[in-house]
């Protein structure tokens, strides 16, 4: 089992900047991708980006790419997500979820373990 709590949400402007923080716990977080997903009222869940299990991939969907950075601190078992430049189409409960190094961490389907959200709200 590996247990996942997230931090860092609240409601912010248009442009500013939040950074959100997983923490891990249970087996050992370097044999897991980590990913951070986003669910919208009334939307499906999404795959915002993720990283490697090595730290050396990393993916992003296209709405993120240049505003979003994900890392990952294998001395703190934590992932975060940085943020910038927030819109408010990003407003959403923000997921924290660890994939087996084995799987592929592409898909959300091979996500085992997840924390339990965090909201995000941009306001214009």
């Amino acid at each position: 089992q590996v247990q996942l709590v997230e931090s860092g949400g609240g409601l912010v402007q248009a442009g500013d900047s939040l950074r959100l923080s997983c923490a891990a716990s249970g087996r050992t977080f370097s044999n897991y991708a980590m990913g951070w997903f986003r669910q919208a009222s009334g939307r499906q869940r999404e795959l915002v980006a993720a990283i490697t299990w090595t730290g050396g991939s990393t993916l992003y969907i296209d709405s993120v790419k240049g505003r979003f950075t994900i890392s990952r601190d294998y001395a703190k078992n934590t992932v975060y997500l940085q943020m910038n430049s927030l819109k408010p189409e990003d407003t959403a409960v923000y997921y924290c979820a660890a994939a087996p190094r084995q799987k592929n961490y592409n898909y959300p389907s091979a996500y085992d373990y997840w924390g339990q959200g965090t909201q995000v709200t941009v306001s214009s």
